[in-house]
């Protein structure tokens, strides 16, 4: 992949050499001779008569998130293949309902630029708007961070193209930021919340006071909010709630007062490298050794993936916290995707790579079930789409604010692990049911289909 020398930048790469001659006007015969019924409707970046279409994947390949974002972009790239007709489709072969052939998008090969977002919601915007603006993308993706989402995801609105989110779990990416060109797959802070408290009540009991540490940006804040609501509900006094930097490294500032507050519990509402961090941080001054009001002490990670616990090693063991998709889960479309990585990438996917790879099928089926590229076609259709067969089940894009709704994992860190990547135990599939919530309740508005 080369650079774009004549801009200066290496935040938009693109992959597969298109043909720009083709990106011209639609044709001009008649929307009902067509199949593209909105074939003479211009929109931002229609590609024509063009033979292939371009997507965007916008992601962290620095910064403190980088470890999710380099398992984004592999999944993305196998996404490609698999809409391409290459490889042995995986997911294709198991999502239900389902319109993919393997011959592209509508007929049209899939290309692919790529952008690093550097975990920061300005340079992600910047680079968010290359991607439409000069690679004439028809779609993006991407995340790894609910400040980047939210802010690409407003971007996305403004200029009438669909974001896919990638990783991002605040409650605000759909709520009070949600927006119509915006669609999220991966669950949220609440139902997190939602999960592990008869989990947390079952195993810790409702007598215990929680100290929280916060990354201080949009998802700690609704991720802290979310965990405070459901352990004081079980009867838990909150001691303190403390935010820190995003990319701190050294966490050693914030835990030391932990252990003469008087709690027994350490809740870390922290993500990526600096989970790992802060939670081997607080091993090293020996808090899962203490014994602090007659209870042994605990932490608690409310959000973790198997990236994290392979970063954090042996300090994850009987950690609890949540997780959006585990590659040990046996379902067929499950199995369909660790088969497929596992056979290009040599190991077994994340829940970052799923979300992904999820995302941009469901975008491409939408396509062609609207028969059109035409943005508003597509988002009717993705609203309110309900379908299974992609690793949680029944699942349903909510057409009130585009959270997709389904089963959670309460997982563990694994005691006694049989390989280096089974390292979470699944301790509890919640059914959507207990995790649901009314989506009037985080408020906002997604705003109009024309833009």
């Amino acid at each position: 992949m080369s650079t774009d020398k004549k801009n200066g930048s290496s935040c938009s790469r693109r992959t597969v050499l298109k043909s720009g001659a083709a990106l011209g006007a639609a044709s001009a015969m008649p929307m009902f001779y067509t199949r593209d019924a909105w074939a003479a409707k211009d929109f931002r970046n229609n590609p024509g008569n063009a033979s292939s279409v371009t997507i965007g994947f916008n992601v962290p390949q620095s910064g403190a998130y980088a470890d999710e974002g380099a398992d984004e972009l592999r999944a993305f790239k196998l996404a490609v293949k698999h809409l391409n007709g290459e490889g042995d489709g995986g997911m294709m072969q198991t999502m239900k309902p389902m319109n993919l052939t393997g011959n592209g998008i509508l007929g049209k090969k899939v290309e692919f630029v790529t952008g690093d977002t550097q975990t920061k919601s300005d340079a992600a915007r910047a680079s968010a708007k290359r991607m439409i603006e000069k690679d004439r993308v028809i779609m993006f993706s991407g995340g790894s961070s609910s400040g980047v989402a939210v802010a690409v995801q407003g971007l996305a609105q403004e200029m009438g193209v669909i974001f896919m989110a990638g990783l991002t779990h605040s409650n605000d990416t759909t709520g009070k930021d949600k927006r119509r060109y915006g669609f999220r797959h991966f669950f949220n802070a609440y139902m997190s919340g939602a999960a592990l408290g008869p989990v947390l009540e079952s195993e810790y009991g409702t007598n215990r006071r929680a100290y929280h540490l916060t990354a201080d940006y949009t998802w700690g804040w609704t991720q802290e909010e979310s965990i405070k609501n459901t352990t004081e509900a079980l009867g838990w006094e909150t001691a303190k709630t403390v935010r820190t930097p995003v990319g701190a490294g050294d966490f050693s500032q914030y835990i030391t007062p932990v252990l003469n507050s008087g709690a027994d519990v350490l809740i870390l509402n922290h993500y990526g490298k600096d989970m790992i961090n802060s939670l081997t941080q607080a091993i090293q001054f020996g808090l899962r050794d203490k014994n602090v009001n007659g209870k042994d002490f605990q932490i608690i990670v409310p959000l973790f993936s198997r990236l994290m616990a392979q970063g954090a090693g042996e300090n994850i063991k009987g950690i609890l916290g949540t997780t959006n998709w585990n590659w040990a889960l046996q379902d067929a479309g499950s199995q369909a995707f660790v088969k497929a990585f596992g056979q290009e990438y040599g190991f077994p996917p994340s829940q970052a790579a799923h979300t992904c790879y999820v995302q941009t099928l469901l975008y491409a089926n939408a396509c062609e079930m609207a028969g059109t590229f035409y943005p508003p076609e597509v988002i009717k259709q993705l609203e309110g789409f309900k379908f299974d067969g992609m690793g949680n089940g029944p699942t349903e894009y909510r057409a009130e604010d585009h959270q997709c709704f389904k089963d959670v994992l309460v997982v563990k860190g694994n005691q006694n692990p049989s390989s280096q990547f089974d390292l979470l135990e699944i301790v509890q599939e919640v059914p959507r049911a207990q995790v649901e919530y009314d989506a009037k309740i985080f408020g906002g508005e997604l705003g109009p289909y024309e833009v």
